[in-house]
């Protein structure tokens, strides 16, 4: 069993793919800075960015790949004035590809190809296989010969202690969502997931991050770490209260209310399926206007009781 499935205990795969994108399209600059910082020194930034998702797509079509990936081909200026585009490639699903190499160059040139623009093309391997570290492609045929040679970032890298403390004290944000990913990847335990979880959300309130950031960043944390149904109501409560203790509920009072709503319907389906449609009628109404704190301890109760009234005493 991977460290995703027995964390999540869920046969759904975690979709890691979407909240990738969506943190590079955020927040590209800071993806650079933490993980490129050479090349993000060499970018005007005040040139600003564009994202070539269309330009990508066609690209993606033409090279006829059947797996999802995380990508963004992002449109930027040198500070000497070039126009060049950058390919950020994140590995992100399932196990190392031993064609990873060659489907880097292959992007590459065909992007060079169709648009006649320089490409850099860089990649973030989030897989957990130490040993898988593609940083080039070559071929030849007699003293005809392609090198093509890439930048890339092993996010296991930074799972060591040394490396690891310096995510945590990186004032860039991006260094939130690669904490994500890598405990995501690594963890076995759910229970110790959950502690990761409320440890990078209270990073973000502890260093002052304005609501709105927090909101975005929560989103990609809450997509990227899954957790079992009941350990997620128990973070979600420990989230409440650690907001209502700092007066700061920037993330639970814009969703708690729909959360609250979705316990009691997984409490619903439990309740039926187990003790029956009258259980259910009878006891409806007193789920529906129930508190977080009593839909939890009813959760769990109902895994062990043998007749609803155990449950809700």
């Amino acid at each position: 069993m991977t460290a995703d499935t027995q964390a999540t205990d869920t046969s759904d795969k975690p979709d890691y793919d979407s909240p990738w994108k969506e943190a590079l399209e955020r927040f590209f600059p800071e993806f650079l800075a933490l993980l490129f910082p050479a090349i993000h020194a060499e970018i005007d930034w005040s040139k600003g960015v564009q994202f070539l998702d269309k330009e990508f797509q066609k690209i993606v079509c033409e090279a006829k790949t059947t797996r999802r990936y995380a990508d963004k081909l992002v449109g930027v200026t040198r500070r000497d004035e070039t126009p060049v585009w950058v390919l950020a490639h994140v590995e992100v699903q399932g196990d190392p590809q031993s064609d990873f190499a060659e489907r880097m160059f292959t992007y590459n040139y065909k992007i060079r190809d169709a648009y006649q623009v320089p490409v850099a093309s860089l990649a973030v391997l989030a897989d957990t296989k130490r040993s898988f570290r593609p940083n080039s492609y070559s071929t030849a045929l007699w003293d005809c010969r392609v090198q093509f040679d890439f930048p890339m970032v092993k996010l296991l890298d930074y799972a060591t202690p040394e490396r690891w403390a310096e995510l945590e004290a990186s004032d860039n944000v991006f260094a939130l969502v690669v904490m994500a990913q890598i405990r995501a990847k690594v963890t076995d335990d759910a229970e110790t997931l959950k502690r990761w979880k409320f440890r990078l959300m209270r990073l973000m309130y502890e260093r002052g991050y304005e609501r709105t950031l927090i909101e975005e960043l929560f989103r990609l944390i809450d997509w990227m770490i899954r957790l079992p149904e009941e350990l997620e109501a128990e973070f979600r409560q420990e989230l409440y209260a650690y907001e209502e203790q700092y007066q700061m509920p920037y993330v639970t009072t814009v969703e708690r209310a729909g959360i609250q709503k979705g316990e009691a319907t997984i409490l619903m389906a439990q309740l039926q399926e187990k003790f029956g449609a009258d259980s259910l009628d009878a006891h409806r109404e007193r789920i529906s206007a129930a508190e977080p704190e009593e839909l939890l301890q009813w959760s769990k109760r109902i895994l062990s009781a043998d007749s609803p009234e155990t449950i809700f005493h």
